[in-house]
């Protein structure tokens, strides 16, 4: 299965009003695990960022103006998504700047239609009822090291979010003993092994060894008056 966790900053809120987006970030999952392939762009929005927006992002007007356009960008980033289900914290947002932004070109395109959509908000809210489950929230119920996110940015985010989403679709995540808690997670953050590590050895009992512990596991049989695993190897 290919997965891409995504994420977008925009000029503002509402497409409807002209917003555009300014930012993708994508993080491509095969089979759940991270492939190292990404795909990032900031884009010329040919509008004003609001200053609203600018203090959450960070990302200004004049840094903007000499970046591609969407137009430019639309082919390379819809073949980079198309067929993979895609995995976004508050899916309708980012799925309606990026329609709005296909809807103005040919041919238009749909997301839901050449690609799946997993809202991983969604899926928060329903294992954690009543709780905030804004990514930073989940970040730290997860144990997920987010202390680089001074601010918003799509591909930090969309990292951040692939490790969450990993966790809270079927991590272990109860790794301290106060599993209980709201920090709940694993223990200082997340830590991915490379690929190419060496494996791990086996190491077998010999012969002597497993003498030895048979002969402790007679004299356990002796003086208990029997074992359940002694009873269990009498009825196979």
């Amino acid at each position: 299965m290919r997965q891409i966790v995504l994420d977008t900053e925009t000029t503002g809120i509402d497409p409807s009003e002209g917003h555009r987006i300014i930012e993708i970030g994508c993080v491509e999952l095969m089979e759940r695990q991270p492939t190292g392939r990404n795909y990032h762009v900031y884009i010329n929005p040919e509008r004003e960022v609001e200053a609203e927006a600018i203090t959450i992002h960070g990302i200004t007007n004049e840094f903007l103006v000499d970046k591609p356009r969407f137009a430019e960008i639309a082919d390379e980033f819809f073949e980079f998504i198309k067929g993979a289900e895609l995995v976004i914290h508050n899916a309708a947002f980012d799925v309606g700047f990026m329609d709005s932004e296909f809807a103005r070109l040919k041919p238009v395109r749909k997301t839901a239609e050449n690609c799946g959509i997993v809202d991983s908000l969604a899926i928060a809210r329903k294992k954690h009822p009543g709780q905030k489950n804004n990514l930073d929230a989940l970040c730290k119920r997860y144990g997920v090291d987010n202390s680089n996110r001074d601010l918003h940015g799509a591909l930090l985010d969309a990292e951040i979010l692939a490790d969450v989403y990993l966790l809270l679709t079927g991590g272990q995540t109860a790794l301290s003993l106060d599993a209980g808690s709201d920090s709940g997670g694993v223990s200082g953050g997340i830590r991915r092994l490379p690929a190419d590590r060496s494996r791990l050895s086996v190491v077998r009992a010999s012969d002597d060894e497993m003498g030895a512990h048979e002969e402790f596991m007679s004299m356990l049989e002796k003086k208990a008056g029997g074992t359940v695993w002694g009873k269990l190897e009498q009825t196979e």
